[in-house]
């Protein structure tokens, strides 16, 4: 930092050693820096698609964060991740901004092998809570002084597992455990008048603390009747307080002290309250008001649309890619039609009814549709519930999302062989979000669990298809999995149909067997081989599991089978393939390629190219593997 640097009120980010220096700066120059912040979120984003409504209202939040704490001496964990934007700009990332969610940039999320100011991988919800409880009592066991900050959404503390963590960090009174609610959205308690806000404002402050400790200390030093007075004002305060300000008492009953609500674009107030926070002797819960958007009309106006999108032109606020149709918006409609000629089906989210393509049914069919929050185990156990009563619930789940809810799945659904639909969104590769949004789990998962039936449709026929037969013919738990994105299949669907289709060879030499959205390219790569001289078959499998039998038969007359899946390998399509040609003796060559791994953020494209899942790849590596004699 240049040694006039606390004089210059026009100070810019590159003239800092981030995020020591933010300590020196004035209230001025900090507000200097959040519009820089701004503007370079707003730039970034509208290049690389991101986050984008909630890092701007995050911003002073943020500032404020780094004036008061110290880290990474200090840990600060965030929920979710994808708010922590600002936060990287502001602990020397700023130069590498640019590549935010590109290949070999930096991540949309925190990430600990990127900085050391990130103190945890946080890509789903609700669990910072859970972190900063176990970091805070490792600093006690270690004798540190320093806290844990987490700072988690309102949408996020709709999650059954915050209020686990609140009750657990509230009862060991940790003091130096903060809780901090970004409250963008939902009103977690009615409005009480100005004087709730005159009493909450002074409640605030350093001095309403010290005068209160000053007070409570002199009363316990009277003889015989301080202590009684002492206990008489506490209760009397409860009382008002308690009717003041409700909002409060659950956590304060938790054992943590509320601070707030406090205007969360007001650094001044911002810093006076984590002041406040850091002198208690227990918890602190700091409740921040903000607005999601801040600062950019298009996003503040329409703040559900800029949560997470695409790129788009900075003037117009108009994505350059119009996501008109994908296969999220053909299952909504599908479904919405489906729905219209049976009043049985119902719609569930989690929070997620645009990106699920729900938003039609829950416009057409309100009385059906249930958003339940972040709480996918909850959606599915509600489902479940539904289902036992004669409906047929649809539960519409990004496929990372889906995994916190295999106990329910297992426990509240098929051990009862219950009918639930899931609408698994997001299957495979999703790109640039990374690891803890790719969906390559889910159907590992899926197939530990009994009484389950899982479809992969390769285009959106097949996806109407799929949806119709999992609604009204299975009677268990039946998943559709397709993809991210638009259907740019380019395979013959002539012979479509919800189980499997066989191109056979004339000679028997060489089978690939795919499903889901890479059939295509395993489709282009057959024609390429034939081309080359080399003769195969095709098997593309729509329902894939459990796996026909039929099926194995026709396979084993092939001398050589090549799998390839989006999905993890480990107990995946592909494994189980094998086993059962292995238990049938056969004695021909099997292989498999799939992922063996977590698959880091890049484009879709450039995903499926490092899996050997392109077109290309599928070529090169039937080419090496083949043993079949190219024909002269």
């Amino acid at each position: 930092m240049r040694n006039d640097i606390t004089k210059d009120e026009n100070v810019c980010l590159s003239d800092l050693d981030l995020p020591y220096d933010l300590k020196n700066l004035t209230i001025k120059q900090c507000t200097h820096l959040c519009s820089e912040i701004r503007n370079m979120l707003i730039s970034t984003v509208s290049k690389t698609g991101g986050h984008l409504a909630s890092n701007l209202g995050v911003v002073e939040l943020t500032m404020a964060i780094h004036r008061n704490f110290d880290s990474p001496n200090d840990k600060i964990v965030w929920d979710v991740g994808h708010q922590a934007y600002t936060h990287k700009i502001l602990t020397g990332r700023a130069d590498r901004f640019s590549t935010l969610r590109q290949e070999n940039g930096i991540s949309g999320f925190p990430k600990p092998d990127e900085s050391e100011h990130d103190t945890y991988i946080s890509g789903h919800s609700s669990t910072s809570v859970s972190v900063a409880c176990g970091i805070a009592e490792a600093m006690k066991l270690q004798g540190k002084d320093n806290y844990a900050v987490a700072v988690i959404g309102d949408g996020a503390i709709t999650g059954g597992m915050f209020y686990e963590a609140m009750n657990n960090g509230g009862k060991d009174r940790n003091k130096n455990l903060i809780v901090i609610l970004n409250d963008n959205d939902m009103s977690i308690s009615k409005s009480v008048g100005a004087l709730s806000r005159y009493l909450t404002s002074l409640r605030n402050t350093e001095k309403y603390m010290n005068t209160k400790r000053a007070v409570e200390k002199t009363l316990a030093n009277i003889p015989v009747v301080g202590m009684p007075v002492a206990k008489s004002i506490k209760t009397a305060k409860n009382s008002v307080k308690y009717k003041l300000l409700e909002q409060s008492t659950m956590f304060e009953d938790m054992g943590f002290v509320y601070l707030g609500p406090v205007n969360g674009h007001n650094l001044s107030e911002l810093e006076e309250v984590m002041h406040v926070a850091k002198r208690y002797d227990r918890p602190v819960f700091i409740h921040v008001k903000t607005v999601k958007g801040k600062g950019y009309m298009p996003a503040e106006k329409n703040p559900g649309e800029y949560h997470g999108i695409s790129r788009f032109d900075i003037v117009t606020g108009n994505p350059e890619v119009s996501a008109d149709e994908c296969f999220s918006t053909v299952f909504g409609k599908e479904l919405s039609a489906l729905a219209e000629k049976d009043s049985r089906i119902c719609a569930i989210t989690a929070a997620m009814k645009y990106g699920t393509g729900l938003q039609f049914f829950g416009s057409q069919f309100p009385e059906r549709f249930y958003d339940v929050g972040i709480a996918e185990q909850h959606a599915v156990t509600f489902a479940g519930g539904l289902a036992s009563m004669g409906q047929i619930p649809v539960f519409a789940v990004y496929s990372s999302f889906l995994q916190r809810s295999y106990d329910q799945l297992v426990h509240d659904v098929a051990i009862g062989k219950l009918h639930v639909v899931l609408g698994v969104d997001r299957a495979g590769i999703v790109g640039e979000d990374g690891e803890t949004h790719q969906g390559l789990l889910d159907v590992p998962m899926l197939t530990s669990i009994p009484n389950t039936v899982i479809y992969s449709p390769s285009c959106y026929e097949e996806l109407r298809m799929c949806l119709k037969r999992a609604v009204y013919e299975d009677k268990c738990i039946a998943a559709v999995r397709y993809p991210r994105g638009a259907d740019t299949s380019s395979f013959d669907k002539e012979l479509l149909n919800t189980e499997y289709t066989f191109t056979h060879s004339e000679s028997r030499k060489l089978l690939i067997v795919s499903y889901g959205r890479i059939y295509s390219d395993v489709y282009s790569a057959g024609g390429i081989l034939s081309a080359d001289g080399i003769d195969c078959g095709l098997l593309k499998l729509t329902k894939i599991y459990p796996i026909s039998e039929e099926i194995f038969a026709e396979a084993a007359e092939y001398e050589q089978i090549i799998f390839f899946e989006e999905s993890m390998g480990a107990g995946s399509i592909s494994e189980k393939f094998g086993e059962r040609l292995a238990r049938m003796s056969y004695q021909g060559s099997y292989s498999s390629v799939a992922a063996n791994d977590f698959v880091k953020q890049a484009s879709v494209k450039s995903c499926l190219d490092k899996l050997g899942l392109s077109c290309g790849k599928i070529t090169e590596y039937v080419r090496k593997r083949s043993f079949i004699d190219v024909k002269a």
